[in-house]
């Protein structure tokens, strides 16, 4: 998809000027969209799709063909689909009232901000039945040289796509942050990429401070993730301030379905969930396989690029989606609709998302979602892999490095999030975690929310008593001696508050990783 988009910015760019992007006025959906309640067309289900990796599962699904054929997943189910890819958000929800499908695909945050609008017809009422992925590094702000930390944006102007996927991203960063909208600005685009009124080509602006993007705009905004030269498609001084690779626990991709429908098609909906479970085992075991099964695999890809990116030969482009999203399977789903001790479960995040659109004023009323009554028991059986592997995302050496450089630079606070301190009394390695529940509570928080982040934890001792040696001129051997044990001191002290918030975690039903710390 880089490679895509680096072709049409060139081509642009030989033949003249890039349009002045067409900003819009961006007000909630109710007000927006009147198209009447009609009961869904009984001659065919119009399944919708969007340009993300998760998608390429659902084609893989179907077949490898916008229309279900025979002998696929879906097809074994007894699943007939038309996949119709559809980004404008605005659409899908015209033809979800007017009964063209009873489906939505979105983000969790794009499927909230409909559902007020959606919720005043009781038969359109979403229901949420499928949590396809989490994004884990497709989606990234992109910031001009005048910001470098998240607090900077106070002041600034954001290029923002209007009903997309990176609205309740932006409301979460400023909330991290001690921000609200009120301290921002912001430009409304309504195209999410490859087109003159996209937040991409809002960026080259020059009233323009940040913008949200896909992470093949992101890259090439800042010549390949580093910092932007100013040529080729790239803006001088411009970088990644943050991506979903560290906020990966934040844009939940999800299917709902109409309340209508999903009253009177319950096992037709849990059917397609567990197909869609098996897509997704099904692709990620040939994608494992890809060297011994090449032509399967060259297939699969061939045809999401063709359905998806509009050219089958953009396999390139399909594998980068693919890579920048992260299936939750079966296991996640689960947690997901039913776990209320799992940190990021739906009617937590779908609150969080609600906060936000009500401060950005895109909705009029109380948001409502159901969430479908799915027997996870019964929709386990014949599913091989339920749940990926729980593997570190992180390289202890290297997050040491890292955090090592960062010191050096003095730039360690650029990306902080959140910082608290911990008091020990005089020459002790323990203190009373009691007293620090509420940072602990907030720290796992953000660490699962923010799972590719580091935590940085720094000991310190007291340097008295090695002062006080150095003024009476004692040896080196016992300065050495001291400062050794203030040392062994500052680590223990370390260690002592990351084992208690792990433990802490622990008992709330959390994992964290320590290769995190």
């Amino acid at each position: 998809m880089m490679k895509l988009i680096g072709m049409v910015m060139m081509c642009m760019l030989s033949f003249g000027a890039i349009a002045a992007p067409q900003y819009i006025q961006h007000r909630p959906l109710d007000q927006r969209i009147s198209t009447p309640v009609s009961n869904v067309s009984s001659s065919t289900d119009q399944l919708p799709i969007i340009t993300w990796g998760g998608d390429i599962a659902t084609i893989f699904g179907n077949g490898n063909q916008r229309s279900t054929s025979k002998g696929s997943i879906f097809d074994k189910h007894g699943l007939k689909f038309k996949l119709v890819r559809e980004d404008v958000f605005a659409n899908q929800v015209k033809n979800y009232l007017s009964g063209k499908t009873p489906y939505l695909r979105g983000t969790l945050g794009m499927i909230n901000s409909a559902s007020y609008l959606l919720s005043k017809n009781s038969k359109t009422k979403p229901v949420v039945f499928y949590q396809m992925t989490w994004s884990s590094g497709g989606d990234a702000l992109v910031v001009k040289s005048s910001v470098k930390k998240v607090k900077d944006l106070k002041g600034k102007t954001i290029a923002l796509q209007a009903d997309g996927p990176h609205v309740d991203y932006l409301a979460r960063i400023l909330g991290d942050a001690g921000l609200t909208v009120n301290d921002i600005a912001i430009k409304w685009l309504p195209d999410l990429t490859g087109t003159d009124n996209s937040p991409m080509a809002a960026f080259y602006e020059n009233g323009i401070d940040a913008a949200f993007v896909i992470i093949p705009d992101a890259l090439a905004l800042t010549s390949g993730g580093n910092v932007g030269t100013g040529s080729e498609d790239s803006v001088k001084g411009a970088k990644i301030l943050m991506s979903t690779k560290t906020a990966n626990r934040v844009i939940a991709d999800v299917y709902a379905v109409r309340s209508d429908y999903y009253q009177a098609n319950k096992t037709k909906v849990h059917t397609l969930a567990k197909a869609l479970m098996e897509a997704e085992e099904a692709l990620g075991k040939l994608i494992t396989n890809r060297s011994s099964q090449a032509g399967a695999y060259k297939k699969a890809m061939m045809a999401s690029a063709e359905i998806l990116l509009d050219s089958p030969e953009a396999i390139a482009d399909a594998e980068g989606l693919y890579a920048d999203c992260a299936f939750v399977h079966f296991d996640g789903n689960v947690k997901f609709f039913t776990d209320r001790k799992y940190p990021r479960h739906l009617e937590k995040v779908s609150r969080e998302i609600n906060v936000g659109l009500k401060q950005f004023g895109l909705v009029t009323g109380k948001n409502a979602l159901d969430k479908a009554n799915i027997n996870y028991k019964q929709l386990k059986t014949g599913l091989g892999v339920t749940s990926v592997a729980q593997k570190s995302r992180f390289k202890k050496d290297e997050v040491s490095a890292l955090v090592a450089r960062k010191q050096q630079q003095n730039s360690l606070e650029e990306s902080e999030l959140f910082s608290f301190e911990v008091y020990f009394k005089p020459n002790q390695k323990s203190f009373s975690a009691d007293l620090y529940k509420d940072d602990f509570s907030k720290l796992v928080d953000l660490a699962s929310t923010y799972g590719g982040a580091i935590i940085s934890v720094e000991g310190h001792a007291d340097p008295m008593e090695y002062l006080r040696a150095k003024k009476k001129s004692q040896p080196n051997i016992v300065l050495g001696r001291i400062k050794q044990s203030a040392r062994n001191l500052s680590l223990s002290r370390a260690q002592s508050v990351r084992d208690e918030i792990i433990e802490f975690a622990e008992l709330k039903g959390i994992r964290m990783d320590t290769a995190q710390f």
